[in-house]
Protein backbone atom coordinates (compact mmCIF):
# COMPACT_ATOMS: atom_id res chain seq x y z
CA UNK A 1 0.00 0.00 0.00
CA UNK A 2 1.25 3.48 -0.86
CA UNK A 3 2.27 6.01 1.76
CA UNK A 4 -0.77 7.81 3.17
CA UNK A 5 -0.76 11.37 1.76
CA UNK A 6 -1.34 13.25 5.03
CA UNK A 7 -0.02 11.05 7.86
CA UNK A 8 2.92 9.94 5.69
CA UNK A 9 2.80 6.40 7.07
CA UNK A 10 2.60 2.98 5.45
CA UNK A 11 0.92 -0.29 6.35
CA UNK A 12 2.84 -2.09 9.08
CA UNK A 13 4.45 1.04 10.52
CA UNK A 14 1.88 1.63 13.26
CA UNK A 15 0.27 -0.44 16.02
CA UNK A 16 -3.32 -1.65 16.29
CA UNK A 17 -4.41 1.03 18.79
CA UNK A 18 -3.98 4.81 18.49
CA UNK A 19 -4.52 7.62 20.97
CA UNK A 20 -5.66 10.65 18.97
CA UNK A 21 -5.41 14.08 20.61
CA UNK A 22 -6.17 17.15 18.54
CA UNK A 23 -3.06 19.13 19.45
CA UNK A 24 0.27 17.91 17.97
CA UNK A 25 1.92 19.20 21.15
CA UNK A 26 -0.19 16.81 23.18
CA UNK A 27 1.32 13.91 21.25
CA UNK A 28 4.60 14.69 23.00
CA UNK A 29 2.85 15.01 26.35
CA UNK A 30 1.26 11.58 25.97
CA UNK A 31 4.60 10.16 24.85
CA UNK A 32 6.16 11.54 28.03
CA UNK A 33 3.85 9.23 30.00
CA UNK A 34 5.11 6.20 28.06
CA UNK A 35 8.17 4.04 28.57
CA UNK A 36 9.65 4.77 25.17
CA UNK A 37 8.60 6.66 22.08
CA UNK A 38 9.76 7.19 18.50
CA UNK A 39 8.48 9.75 16.00
CA UNK A 40 7.24 8.10 12.81
CA UNK A 41 6.17 11.17 10.83
CA UNK A 42 5.13 14.80 11.09
CA UNK A 43 3.19 16.74 8.46
CA UNK A 44 0.88 19.74 8.81
CA UNK A 45 -1.33 19.15 11.88
CA UNK A 46 -0.45 15.48 12.04
CA UNK A 47 2.31 14.13 14.26
CA UNK A 48 2.60 10.35 14.57
CA UNK A 49 4.58 8.59 17.31
CA UNK A 50 4.91 4.93 18.23
CA UNK A 51 5.33 4.24 21.94
CA UNK A 52 5.16 1.57 24.62
CA UNK A 53 3.20 1.79 27.85
CA UNK A 54 3.23 -0.95 30.49
CA UNK A 55 4.11 -3.49 27.83
CA UNK A 56 1.40 -2.28 25.42
CA UNK A 57 2.61 -1.07 22.02
CA UNK A 58 0.57 1.90 20.83
CA UNK A 59 0.48 4.79 18.40
CA UNK A 60 -0.18 8.45 19.17
CA UNK A 61 -1.49 10.61 16.31
CA UNK A 62 -2.74 14.19 16.40
CA UNK A 63 -5.85 15.05 14.39
CA UNK A 64 -5.74 18.84 14.32
CA UNK A 65 -8.84 20.93 15.03
CA UNK A 66 -12.25 19.89 13.76
CA UNK A 67 -13.99 16.98 12.12
CA UNK A 68 -12.56 17.37 8.59
CA UNK A 69 -8.96 16.86 9.69
CA UNK A 70 -9.98 14.22 12.25
CA UNK A 71 -11.74 12.25 9.50
CA UNK A 72 -8.60 12.30 7.37
CA UNK A 73 -6.61 10.92 10.30
CA UNK A 74 -9.11 8.12 11.00
CA UNK A 75 -9.35 7.14 7.33
CA UNK A 76 -5.57 6.93 6.95
CA UNK A 77 -5.03 5.17 10.28
CA UNK A 78 -7.59 2.57 9.21
CA UNK A 79 -5.83 2.20 5.85
CA UNK A 80 -2.59 1.14 7.54
CA UNK A 81 -4.08 -1.31 10.02
CA UNK A 82 -5.08 0.63 13.16
CA UNK A 83 -8.11 -1.03 14.74
CA UNK A 84 -8.88 1.14 17.79
CA UNK A 85 -8.83 4.94 18.10
CA UNK A 86 -9.16 6.73 21.43
CA UNK A 87 -9.57 10.49 21.57
CA UNK A 88 -7.84 12.31 24.44
CA UNK A 89 -8.89 15.94 24.18
CA UNK A 90 -10.46 19.00 25.76
CA UNK A 91 -14.09 20.12 25.82
CA UNK A 92 -16.36 22.94 26.96
CA UNK A 93 -18.96 22.02 29.59
CA UNK A 94 -22.66 22.60 28.90
CA UNK A 95 -24.14 21.82 32.33
CA UNK A 96 -23.90 23.83 35.53
CA UNK A 97 -21.71 22.21 38.13
CA UNK A 98 -19.28 20.65 35.67
CA UNK A 99 -16.05 22.35 36.62
CA UNK A 100 -12.94 23.30 34.69
CA UNK A 101 -10.58 20.35 34.99
CA UNK A 102 -13.35 17.74 35.27
CA UNK A 103 -13.21 14.80 32.85
CA UNK A 104 -15.95 13.57 30.52
CA UNK A 105 -16.26 10.17 28.84
CA UNK A 106 -18.59 10.45 25.85
CA UNK A 107 -21.43 7.98 25.27
CA UNK A 108 -22.31 9.64 21.97
CA UNK A 109 -21.82 12.86 20.00
CA UNK A 110 -24.45 15.08 18.41
CA UNK A 111 -23.55 15.76 14.77
CA UNK A 112 -23.53 19.55 14.79
CA UNK A 113 -20.86 19.43 12.09
CA UNK A 114 -20.71 18.83 8.37
CA UNK A 115 -18.14 16.09 7.87
CA UNK A 116 -20.13 13.08 9.07
CA UNK A 117 -23.09 14.26 6.98
CA UNK A 118 -21.00 13.68 3.86
CA UNK A 119 -20.77 10.03 4.84
CA UNK A 120 -24.32 9.34 6.06
CA UNK A 121 -27.64 10.82 7.16
CA UNK A 122 -27.64 12.80 10.39
CA UNK A 123 -30.10 10.31 11.92
CA UNK A 124 -27.37 7.65 12.06
CA UNK A 125 -25.84 7.63 15.55
CA UNK A 126 -22.31 8.76 16.34
CA UNK A 127 -21.50 6.54 19.31
CA UNK A 128 -18.34 4.97 20.74
CA UNK A 129 -17.54 1.28 20.85
CA UNK A 130 -18.94 -0.31 24.01
CA UNK A 131 -15.68 -2.07 24.93
CA UNK A 132 -13.67 1.15 24.63
CA UNK A 133 -16.29 3.14 26.56
CA UNK A 134 -16.34 0.51 29.30
CA UNK A 135 -12.55 0.37 29.45
CA UNK A 136 -12.36 4.14 30.00
CA UNK A 137 -15.04 4.16 32.71
CA UNK A 138 -13.71 1.02 34.44
CA UNK A 139 -10.15 2.36 34.37
CA UNK A 140 -11.23 5.69 35.84
CA UNK A 141 -13.08 3.91 38.64
CA UNK A 142 -10.09 1.65 39.32
CA UNK A 143 -7.94 4.77 39.67
CA UNK A 144 -10.54 6.42 41.97
CA UNK A 145 -11.04 9.16 39.40
CA UNK A 146 -14.43 10.86 39.03
CA UNK A 147 -15.62 11.29 35.46
CA UNK A 148 -18.88 12.53 33.97
CA UNK A 149 -20.29 9.95 31.56
CA UNK A 150 -22.86 10.96 28.94
CA UNK A 151 -23.58 12.46 25.51
CA UNK A 152 -21.70 15.43 24.08
CA UNK A 153 -21.94 17.65 20.99
CA UNK A 154 -19.42 18.05 18.19
CA UNK A 155 -19.51 21.47 16.53
CA UNK A 156 -17.73 22.96 13.51
CA UNK A 157 -17.75 26.67 14.38
CA UNK A 158 -15.89 27.50 17.58
CA UNK A 159 -16.70 31.22 17.44
CA UNK A 160 -20.32 30.72 16.36
CA UNK A 161 -21.48 28.91 19.51
CA UNK A 162 -24.24 31.39 20.35
CA UNK A 163 -26.24 31.64 23.56
CA UNK A 164 -29.14 29.98 21.73
CA UNK A 165 -26.98 27.02 20.74
CA UNK A 166 -25.66 26.66 24.28
CA UNK A 167 -29.15 26.87 25.79
CA UNK A 168 -30.45 24.22 23.39
CA UNK A 169 -27.54 21.85 24.09
CA UNK A 170 -27.95 22.40 27.84
CA UNK A 171 -31.69 21.68 27.68
CA UNK A 172 -30.99 18.49 25.73
CA UNK A 173 -28.80 17.24 28.58
CA UNK A 174 -25.57 17.23 26.58
CA UNK A 175 -22.56 17.37 28.89
CA UNK A 176 -20.12 19.32 26.74
CA UNK A 177 -19.12 20.45 23.27
CA UNK A 178 -15.93 19.76 21.34
CA UNK A 179 -14.97 19.50 17.67
CA UNK A 180 -13.90 15.97 16.68
CA UNK A 181 -15.79 13.11 18.36
CA UNK A 182 -18.76 12.87 15.96
CA UNK A 183 -16.50 12.25 12.98
CA UNK A 184 -14.29 9.92 15.00
CA UNK A 185 -17.22 7.77 16.11
CA UNK A 186 -18.90 7.84 12.69
CA UNK A 187 -15.81 6.92 10.69
CA UNK A 188 -14.77 4.24 13.18
CA UNK A 189 -18.17 2.55 12.87
CA UNK A 190 -18.13 2.74 9.08
CA UNK A 191 -14.54 1.45 8.85
CA UNK A 192 -15.04 -1.34 11.38
CA UNK A 193 -12.86 0.24 14.05
CA UNK A 194 -13.41 0.65 17.79
CA UNK A 195 -13.49 4.22 19.12
CA UNK A 196 -13.90 6.13 22.37
CA UNK A 197 -13.22 9.56 23.83
CA UNK A 198 -12.19 11.08 27.15
CA UNK A 199 -11.93 14.87 27.37
CA UNK A 200 -10.90 17.37 30.03
CA UNK A 201 -13.15 20.39 30.60
CA UNK A 202 -11.37 23.64 29.73
CA UNK A 203 -14.32 26.00 30.26
CA UNK A 204 -18.04 26.04 31.04
CA UNK A 205 -20.17 27.76 28.40
CA UNK A 206 -23.28 27.80 30.62
CA UNK A 207 -21.40 29.53 33.42
CA UNK A 208 -19.59 31.88 31.06
CA UNK A 209 -16.04 30.59 31.52
CA UNK A 210 -14.36 30.18 28.14
CA UNK A 211 -11.04 28.53 27.45
CA UNK A 212 -8.23 30.99 28.17
CA UNK A 213 -10.38 33.60 29.93
CA UNK A 214 -8.89 33.02 33.38
CA UNK A 215 -5.26 32.65 32.34
CA UNK A 216 -2.66 35.15 31.23
CA UNK A 217 -0.40 33.31 28.80
CA UNK A 218 -1.50 29.68 28.88
CA UNK A 219 -4.31 28.15 26.86
CA UNK A 220 -5.56 26.01 29.75
CA UNK A 221 -6.13 26.78 33.46
CA UNK A 222 -3.84 24.94 35.88
CA UNK A 223 -6.50 22.45 37.03
CA UNK A 224 -7.33 21.59 33.43
CA UNK A 225 -3.64 21.13 32.60
CA UNK A 226 -3.24 18.81 35.59
CA UNK A 227 -6.31 16.79 34.67
CA UNK A 228 -5.24 16.48 31.04
CA UNK A 229 -2.36 14.48 32.50
CA UNK A 230 -4.76 12.36 34.53
CA UNK A 231 -6.98 11.80 31.48
CA UNK A 232 -3.89 10.68 29.57
CA UNK A 233 -3.12 8.17 32.32
CA UNK A 234 -6.69 6.83 32.20
CA UNK A 235 -6.53 6.47 28.43
CA UNK A 236 -3.14 4.76 28.54
CA UNK A 237 -4.26 2.36 31.26
CA UNK A 238 -7.39 1.61 29.25
CA UNK A 239 -5.33 0.65 26.19
CA UNK A 240 -3.68 -2.15 28.18
CA UNK A 241 -7.09 -3.85 28.44
CA UNK A 242 -8.07 -3.42 24.78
Amino acid sequence: MATQPHLLVEEGELTDVALVPGDPGRVDRIADHCNEAETVSQNREYKVVNASYDGRELTICSTGIGCPSAAIAVEELANVGVETVLRVGTTGALQSGIEIGDMIVATGAAKNEGTSKRYEDVEYPAVPDYEVLSALVDTAEARDEDVHVGPIASDDAYYAETDAYVADWEAAGLLSVEMEAAALFTLARRRGLRAGAICTVDGNLVEGTQKGTDTEDDELPEKAKNNVGRAIDIALDATTTL
